[in-house]
């Protein structure tokens, strides 16, 4: 038997009517890597935040190494071994590696800085576990990538035993994902116990001892890793079996957006350079590529966010100029952004406010400058409803659903008013198999209805699945246009590469 260090029982916790765990039990065992399952909004995050001690149980206690847990006190966590790397990171971009790592470990009245010694322990740290960083670099210069292992090697300088990780892949590319797991079965090798939470079924299957899965609040299950499959923990999350939609033949219509030899130059760097595409309507045509290569820019253009330095775009046919935001709303345009938190919506309103944010001018939602609440309570909760948007009704607060439950309350929003566009960028990202499962059939029913979807992604199972033609951006350039019948993993992962343009020279 391996030592248990981790004992939660009988955790429960309310937000109001919303019981987000209801007498939750698990354990950890030293140097065991358990993975936490469930649907958005299962109460993984929750339950988490309690052992953290960002949140006071209701009920239940928590004890590490036979020693109860002081509830709600962060510090208390940490002093007891816990550290926890949070799915948006808690760092200052603004600071040094070193000066981020050493953040609240020295008090005011200290008479000297100990950043010698303190460069030295995170030093040992990043050989000992393998995760290479340059103390000396501004974390903002950093890649995601990268500063994951800062926050990480943050938990460890300060004694770590019990490590937590909320959703550790949700913004890195594969070969990331699959660095971060080798560094925690390195970890787990030496004695350090974690818990990482996650949708993603292959990771769970490659990384996890443990598997706990919650639904509704509860634990409904528990298995070995090695003795369960992808299939079981997908209907054990959502209580059902799960199949991903098919894409069928569909006759696309006229090109309803184009771009020729279109360029983005932000701060002096061109972050798109004479890209150009044409969209019809029924299709979905894929980008894919590695984060960071130019497909922020790319959303941000046709978004109304950013305006394009060169280049011609022609929406239904004829030329225009830079779009807005207010345009993009007036032209039927919808948009999925990649950042939910930052630029899809504002936590601190409630359901129904962020449900008609973008069509608050409209006469249905507004007369003679007065919010026609009734009517936008109303669009929400026909939203909520037909999106399955868990965690709150329309006068919740958006802040309380889970990332995938915002997730799906933006799709709704869009696709409630059936757009002639959808710009989609990492639409499934931080989704359950059954939340991916659906936004899915719903971009596909848009593709069908004669919308005509932009997809920017980077799971190349996603683009496959959903697209008729992809095309792949690599160092803000955009590849010719494939058919998607006609490729596969490896031919995109090549393309990803930028393995056409060494074709084309």
């Amino acid at each position: 038997m391996t030592e248990t260090v981790l004992e939660i029982d009988r955790v429960s916790k309310s937000f109001g009517d919303n019981k987000a765990n209801d007498a939750i039990s698990m354990t950890l065992g030293r140097g065991e890597i358990v993975a936490l399952l469930g649907e958005n909004g299962a109460g993984k995050t929750t339950l988490m935040s309690i052992l953290f001690g960002h949140y006071v149980p209701d009920e239940g206690r928590i004890r590490i190494a036979g020693a109860d847990l002081p509830p709600g006190k962060p510090r208390a966590a940490i002093h007891a071994g816990i550290g926890m790397v949070h799915q948006h990171f808690s760092l200052a971009p603004n600071l040094t590696v070193l000066e981020n790592v050493m953040t609240g470990t020295e008090t005011l009245w200290s008479w000297r800085s100990e950043a010698g010694r303190a460069r030295a322990k995170l030093k040992s740290l990043a050989e000992r576990f393998g995760l290479a960083v340059d103390p000396d670099a501004r974390l903002g210069d950093l890649s995601v990538g990268e500063q994951q292992r800062v926050e990480i090697l943050k938990a460890l300088y300060n004694d770590a035993r019990i490590l937590i990780l909320d959703e550790p892949t949700a913004v890195l590319t594969n070969l990331e994902a699959e660095t971060l797991f080798a560094t925690l079965k390195q970890m787990a090798r030496q004695g350090l116990s974690l818990i990482f939470i996650s949708h993603k079924l292959d990771e769970v299957m490659a990384a996890a001892d443990r598997v706990v899965v919650l639904r509704g609040g509860k634990v409904v299950a528990e298995r070995r890793a090695a003795a369960t499959s992808k299939a079981e923990l997908a209907e054990l999350m959502v209580g059902h079996r799960v199949a991903r939609p098919v894409r069928e033949a569909h006759a696309r219509g006229e090109a309803v957006l184009e771009a020729a030899a279109v360029s983005v130059r932000i701060d002096g760097v061109d972050r798109l350079k004479e890209v150009s595409f044409r969209l019809h309507a029924g299709e979905v045509l894929g980008i894919i590529g590695v984060s960071g290569n130019g497909q922020a820019a790319l959303a941000g253009l046709l978004s109304g966010t950013l305006a394009r330095s060169a280049g011609d775009i022609l929406l239904y046919g004829a030329a225009i100029g830079d779009l807005s935001v207010a345009g993009t709303v007036a032209a039927g345009i919808g948009r999925i952004p990649e950042d939910r938190t930052r630029e899809g919506a504002i936590g601190e309103m409630a359901v129904w406010e962020n449900a008609v944010l973008e069509r608050i001018d409209e006469p249905r939602f507004s007369r003679h400058g007065l919010v026609d609440r009734k009517a936008a309570v109303a669009f929400a909760d026909a939203i909520v409803r037909d999106f399955d948007v868990r965690g709150g009704g329309p006068l919740t607060r958006t802040r309380l659903l889970s990332g995938g439950n915002m997730q799906k309350l933006i799709l709704g929003r869009n696709l409630a008013e059936r757009p002639r566009i959808l710009i989609a960028a990492q639409p499934a990202r931080g989704l359950d198999e059954g939340a991916v499962a659906a936004v899915h059939a719903r971009i596909l029913d848009a593709r069908k209805a004669g919308t005509a979807v932009l997809l920017i992604s980077e799971d190349l199972d996603e683009v496959i699945g959903l697209a008729d033609r992809i095309q792949a951006i690599v160092g803000g350039r955009l590849s010719p246009p494939v058919s998607a019948d006609e490729v596969d993993a490896r031919a995109l992962g090549l393309m990803m590469a930028g393995a056409w343009q060494k074709e084309a020279a």
